[in-house]
């Protein structure tokens, strides 16, 4: 099969997948994306840049959409000149966060696009506006949380399928679009993720930072230290933890950019948070490890003795699913795209978002009942198993996308207007003559393979190779 990726960061939410196909060594994968230095085997890149920057004095609430736009151009560009080459996938797949997929229909009408919804922005109660009484919106911004849809409809009505991950997800979007979109579970690497019990009994080395064996661990993670992954509550919890726990160590994970939440005027969380707490805990036993490689990532999360997920009613992290398969001790914000992972007392702990004594309180319980952190590190771990498998994950995706390449095959036939004929009435009575054999007829054949022979496209070496990159848009 022909497949064709799109993603602004290769290869984005596409890893596993993109990966199991290429080691099939079958199909050809084409990803056009921004540049950046990840590489797969068997994948040809072809890259684009934003040509422009959004228009300076454009509207506040048209931004996204505008850049979007600008996106949808450079992409549709780029599947031109594939299309030129001789490229027509079987199907295309990209996520719609960024307009990417907004003029694929344009340049491949006939090829099923199959578009990553990930979240469907409201305004009112019940999502990430106003969970947080600390951060009150403001009555002025609640227009631009629902112009941040714009993409989101765009490609909603757009001709072609949907999927997200989660149920949780799916509930974010209008009853009307729900019906185009399929819940695919993400999964993990399960061997990969599996527990390392010889870890807790031996020296664990993170930059300068010796965890001893004697230590009891806390684990945080998130993309980027902000109140939408709960990094304030969790930070104002140590005060009491450290406190009851003496021997406690807290590692936190995550860079200081904010990747969901209102930009701060200047300085991160972090330095505010320190700030906050001076004086009122030892923070001697707290370490920012910044931003770190996946393999540190899977072995802090590994010597956890408690990893504690809190977040928003949002996009729910892959960490939390890793940490799953790991079979991690898992103390999670009892919110809507954490209930549906976690049952509480099951496969973890559930404490209150806005509630740092709880979330303190959770901690210390997990560190201490034995008999309750086994049963949800089990827990944990058969839960992974059951529904966050990614050769399950796969083979699912797969099942997916051949359904929706025979129904659109099925959607291309029905809507194939009927070939009436236009000949007059008079001639439709008279007997159709056999075309007489002879010079006449050989004419007509050797035009029709003139004719042919000049329209036709020489496909260029490098779309005949596997492993010939093609070159960028």
């Amino acid at each position: 099969m022909k497949y064709l990726f799109v993603h602004q960061n290769f290869p984005g939410q596409y890893l596993h997948l993109v990966r199991h196909l290429a080691r099939e060594e079958k199909h050809e994968i084409v990803f056009i994306s921004e540049d950046n230095d990840n590489v797969i085997s068997g994948v040809r890149r072809v890259r684009y840049r934003m040509p422009r920057p959004v228009a300076e004095g454009a509207h506040s609430g048209v931004k996204e959409l505008e850049a979007g736009m600008i996106r949808a151009e450079a992409v549709a560009a780029a599947a031109v000149t594939l299309r030129q080459l001789g490229f027509t996938p079987d199907i295309i797949i990209g996520h719609h966060g960024w307009g990417e997929l907004l003029n694929m229909q344009d340049v491949y009408p006939d090829v099923p696009v199959l578009g990553y919804f990930e979240f469907y922005y409201h305004s009112g109660p019940g999502f990430d506006v106003d969970f947080d009484p600390e951060f009150p919106m403001d009555q002025a911004f609640r227009s631009l949380v629902r112009a941040k849809n714009a993409i989101n409809l765009l490609a909603l009505n757009n001709p072609g399928y949907g999927q997200t991950p989660t149920l949780f997800q799916l509930s974010t979007y209008p009853d009307w679009a729900q019906k185009k979109i399929h819940v695919l579970k993400e999964g993990v690497n399960l061997e990969k993720c599996k527990a390392d019990k010889t870890l807790a009994r031996k020296d664990v080395v993170f930059g300068d930072i010796t965890i001893k064996p004697k230590d009891k661990l806390v684990t945080y993670v998130a993309r980027g230290l902000e109140p939408y992954r709960g990094f304030h509550v969790f930070m104002r919890a140590l005060p009491s933890l450290l406190e009851q726990e003496p021997d406690v160590r807290v590692l936190l994970v995550g860079g200081d950019e904010i990747s969901y939440g209102a930009k701060l005027p200047a300085g991160c969380w972090r330095e505010i948070m320190l700030r906050e707490l001076e004086g009122q805990t030892d923070l001697s036993r707290v370490h920012f490890l910044g931003k770190v490689q996946y393999e540190t990532f899977l072995t802090l999360i590994k010597r956890s003795d408690a990893h504690v997920y809190l977040t928003y009613p949002f996009v729910v992290s892959w960490s939390l699913r890793e940490a799953m398969a790991a079979g991690c001790a898992i103390v999670g914000s009892d919110t809507a795209p954490v209930r549906e992972l976690i049952r509480d007392g099951e496969t973890g702990v559930l404490v209150p978002f806005h509630e740092p004594e709880a979330i303190a309180d959770g901690i210390v319980r997990v560190l201490n009942d034995k008999v309750l952190a086994r049963t949800i590190r089990k827990g944990a771990r058969a839960e992974a198993e059951h529904s966050l498998n990614i050769e399950h994950s796969i083979a699912e995706y797969k099942k997916l996308i051949d359904h929706i390449i025979t129904d659109n095959a099925s959607r291309l036939k029905k809507d194939k207007p009927e070939v009436i004929s236009q000949e007059p009435a008079s001639k439709k009575s008279h007997a159709v003559k056999a075309p007489v054999r002879g010079k006449t007829t050989r004419k007509v054949a050797s035009a029709s393979a003139a004719a042919s022979k000049k329209t036709s496209v020489r496909m260029p070496r490098n779309m005949k190779g596997r492993k010939a990159p093609l070159k960028p848009a």
